[in-house]
């Protein structure tokens, strides 16, 4: 590695904000990956919280209302919020900028706008990275937003140690779509906009969404009300967020490693296929009369 790179990393470590930007920014453009200084690292024990849920029901305000919440107790927050790009030009409106603007200069806070570049599953596809790099900075927790998601989009449950899926009451039978993969993937159920009328029904409904069988599994999902704008439920959410890390088992820790582990492996192996360069191979032996599929694919194994 460069000197520079290396003053980099050391720069980051102690906590140098622009010097944590920039190694984002090598990591998000593919200068540099940092997983050889990555590699040589000790494992830091810092919670990473996931927010998820449908376009709508608020979970910019409530993490910046959880962002507020964990100032008051003294902890340096790092944020990554995941906006969806532009299938066209790739860019995404980074919405977030404006609903956590009391943030971006407070010394206690590190906010960070990425796209999805087209990755599915509402994170960006160096999501992994970015993040074991924020937790080689001083901070005592890790936030992530993704952009909104449906039941097939859900990838932060492989990164996050504790998954919120926000949900709005008037969300009613839409729910019902999407929730065998909510019911995986969440650890806390959060109704936002809990003033708002047939709130309660709506979370006698989700609660009856949850099996016998999860139960039996030690799956029954707390589900806490909050009115994200007027700070209303911030409390309670961090007491059960708290609390689910402690007991949080360990079996579940070594799937989230696994699928962490799965996933950086398949980038690793993948690294070299690019898309536009098959399209033209394709195209070459199409033309020849000499594409065959699976043949094809043979030669990548």
């Amino acid at each position: 590695m460069a000197v520079a790179e290396d003053q980099l990393w050391s720069a980051l470590q102690q906590g140098d904000r622009r010097a944590l930007a920039r190694a984002i920014s090598y990591i998000e453009n593919g200068v540099h990956d940092f997983a050889g200084l990555l590699a040589g690292c000790t494992p830091a024990d810092i919670p990473v919280i996931g927010i998820t849920g449908p376009p709508g029901a608020g979970k910019s305000t409530l993490a910046d209302a959880l962002i507020g919440h964990y100032v008051m107790e003294e902890k340096r927050v790092a944020v990554l919020c995941i906006d969806p790009s532009s299938s066209l030009y790739f860019g995404a409106l980074l919405g977030d900028r404006i609903r956590m603007s009391e943030w971006y200069t407070h010394e206690s806070v590190f906010i960070r706008s990425l796209a999805t570049r087209g990755s599915l599953g509402g994170l960006h596809p160096r999501a992994i990275e970015i993040t074991d790099l924020l937790k080689q900075a001083p901070f005592d927790l890790v936030l992530i937003e993704t952009v909104g998601v449906g039941q097939n989009e859900i990838a932060i449950a492989g990164l996050a140690d504790t998954t919120l899926i926000v949900l709005a009451p008037e969300a009613g039978d839409d729910i019902q779509s999407m929730k065998a993969g909510l019911l995986e993937v969440a650890d806390i159920f959060v109704v936002n906009k809990s003033d708002r009328p047939d709130a309660d029904l709506f979370v006698h409904n989700l609660r009856s969404m949850q099996s016998p069988a999860f139960r039996r599994e030690s799956r029954d999902i707390p589900i806490v009300k909050t009115i994200a704008t007027q700070k209303q439920g911030i409390g309670e959410l961090a007491q059960r967020i708290s609390e689910h890390r402690k007991n949080g088992s360990s079996g579940k820790r070594y799937g989230l490693l696994a699928e962490q582990a799965w996933l950086l492996i398949q980038q690793q192996r993948m690294q070299d296929v690019d898309r536009k360069i098959l399209a033209e191979q394709i195209g070459e032996l199409s033309k020849k009369g000499e594409f065959n599929l699976y043949r094809f694919v043979n030669g990548f194994i």
